[in-house]
């Protein structure tokens, strides 16, 4: 069932990726590169093949597309960096949790996957400064757009999330006089907010974002309020995965990630990935 949903998911990805630019919301993109606490080389270094892995479910980001070859927002980026570095490149999707093993083996150079800096994968691999951040967002029924979202205007609305998640703590910690409606996963917090029993929806921001512009929302809702990309409950962002010891690998992944960025080039991806903007 994962496996179709995703593939359905990837088909619709296609089919809109031209054309996202103009029919995205308003939204920019803001800078997630960081100065750098160490000097990256100056020089790109002698040519070499990378080998980038990336993982097969997680739309719009990577997928396995119609013609069996990944595709998605890090796949192209993928190949941004290494026309930025002059770098051959191979890109192979492996299932999730092959990923690690397959670098610190010397299957591959590099992965690009969705993965976090968590303190685990920092124990395996040497890992890129983060390139993009999965925001929490606000949705409401199109009819009935709240005319502000603070922990004063939100005070007594019925706002459904998921129960045990990361942004039912948030909705705790920063609107604790909302009325929370704790559901057992997203499609019956989708539901609260659809059939009206919920008065906001409140999650990821990615996963929204493919609901709201799908045909299971029957263009009922619109992202309010927000983004909100708070690091403590929501991560750090994404990052690339390099074998340990890979230093010179890693800081020249990161030289070109700050300039895909300065160029505009990673908005320009992010607008075609994201028909409806997360941020």
């Amino acid at each position: 069932m994962r496996i179709a949903l995703a593939l359905g998911l990837a088909g619709l990805l296609l089919a809109l990726a031209p054309a996202a630019s103009s029919a995205q919301e308003a939204s920019p993109l803001p800078r997630f590169r960081v100065a750098p606490l160490e000097p990256t080389p100056a020089p790109p270094g002698p040519s070499r093949v990378v080998r980038f892995l990336t993982a097969s479910e997680f739309p719009p980001f990577q997928f396995v597309g119609g013609d069996g070859n990944p595709a998605g927002l890090n796949v192209d980026l993928a190949r941004a960096i290494c026309a930025r570095l002059n770098f051959p490149c191979t890109i192979q999707a492996l299932p999730w949790d092959e990923l690690p093993a397959a670098v610190e083996s010397g299957r591959a150079d590099a992965l690009i996957a969705g993965m976090k800096p968590t303190a685990a994968l920092r124990e395996r691999l040497d890992l890129t400064r983060p390139y993009f951040r999965l925001p929490a967002r606000f949705v409401a029924l199109r009819d009935s757009q709240p005319s502000e979202i603070s922990p004063d205007a939100l005070a007594g609305k019925k706002v459904a999330v998921v129960q045990g998640t990361a942004h039912e703590a948030f909705l705790k910690a920063f609107f604790p006089q909302a009325q929370l409606m704790a559901e057992a996963d997203a499609n019956a917090a989708r539901a609260a907010l659809r059939e009206k029993r919920a008065d906001l929806l409140f999650g990821d921001g990615v996963s929204l974002s493919l609901w709201i512009g799908g045909t299971e929302s029957a263009e009922c809702c619109s992202f309010v309020g927000g983004p909100y990309p708070e690091s403590r409950f929501f991560g750090e962002g994404m990052v690339i995965a390099v074998k340990k010891g890979e230093v010179r690998l890693r800081q020249q992944l990161d030289r070109a990630l700050d300039e895909i960025e300065t160029s505009g080039a990673m908005a320009d991806l992010y607008l075609r990935w994201f028909p409806i903007g997360i941020f």
